[in-house]
């Protein structure tokens, strides 16, 4: 292949296909260090756009069919429609960041390889990690009992509500929500502020973002707890995957306890 370049030798830019060098020392940039940067955008843009899809239920050219297909009507329609739409959409988002991120293979070099937990400590921390945010949600929990915060989710409650509709929006809350927010706020926004910052300073950014995307204000520190702890598995075994079997062991043990309840 035959490679353009420019060379200028004195504190200025030496320019080919692959690098743009600044010959002082001052400045490296790669084609390979900007495509994981690229592919975070991506992640982002995808889960902002399933979160809005939602606003396309408020045509009626769109909403009306869905509630004629459901074959119900009243409340129990609207949280078919709701169900399935959010169903979908995660489904596709889920997709896509997988197809995009598995894409570009440096996405995941974020880490040393030799830095990665082997399989088994992987899948250990992966369900240990269940039991300890248990703990946090419980500690928090009682937090929140101590201030007067009232007990129950309306976000939760409201998932269950859909659910129970819909049930493919289980499917949805234990598995692809899982992926997709450990991808987005695991390895982009946590480990994005790694290089600057300790652990501490990088989890929390990341929880309180985790938790505001929630929209369940009054309980943003339990939501602040799960977060902390999803970025520990995550940063203890540099493996995407644990933080993912946590998320969705609580997720699924959440959502049937909530059925059964």
């Amino acid at each position: 292949m035959t490679q353009r370049s420019f060379v200028s030798f004195r504190g200025r830019f030496l320019y080919n296909e692959w690098y743009v060098i600044y010959l002082e020392g001052t400045f490296v940039m790669t084609t390979q260090q900007q495509k994981p940067k690229l592919t975070a955008i991506y992640v982002i843009v995808i889960y902002v756009a399933m979160q809005l899809s939602g606003f396309l239920l408020q045509f009626p050219a769109i909403f009306d069919p869905l509630v004629n297909l459901s074959g119900l009507t009243g409340t129990a329609a609207n949280n078919w429609v709701v169900g399935m739409w959010s169903a979908m959409s995660f489904a596709v988002a889920c997709a896509i960041t997988l197809a995009v991120t598995t894409a570009d293979k440096t996405f995941w070099q974020n880490f040393r390889d030799e830095e990665k937990a082997p399989w088994s400590d992987t899948i250990f921390w992966g369900v240990a990690g269940f039991f300890i945010v248990m703990a946090g949600q419980a500690l928090a929990i009682q937090i929140e009992t101590w201030i007067g915060i009232d007990l129950g989710s309306d976000n939760t409650g409201r998932i269950i509500e859909i659910s129970k509709a819909a049930p493919m929006m289980i499917v949805a809350t234990i598995l692809f929500g899982p992926i997709l927010e450990e991808i987005l706020f695991r390895r982009v926004i946590f480990a994005s502020f790694l290089p600057s910052m300790k652990f501490f300073g990088a989890a929390l950014i990341s929880s309180i973002v985790f938790a505001a995307i929630h929209m369940d204000f009054s309980h943003m520190l339990i939501y602040i707890a799960c977060g902390f702890t999803f970025a520990f598995v995550y940063y203890k075994t540099k493996r995407i995957t644990a933080s993912i079997i946590t998320h969705v062991l609580m997720n699924g043990f959440v959502t049937a306890t909530a059925f059964l309840l």
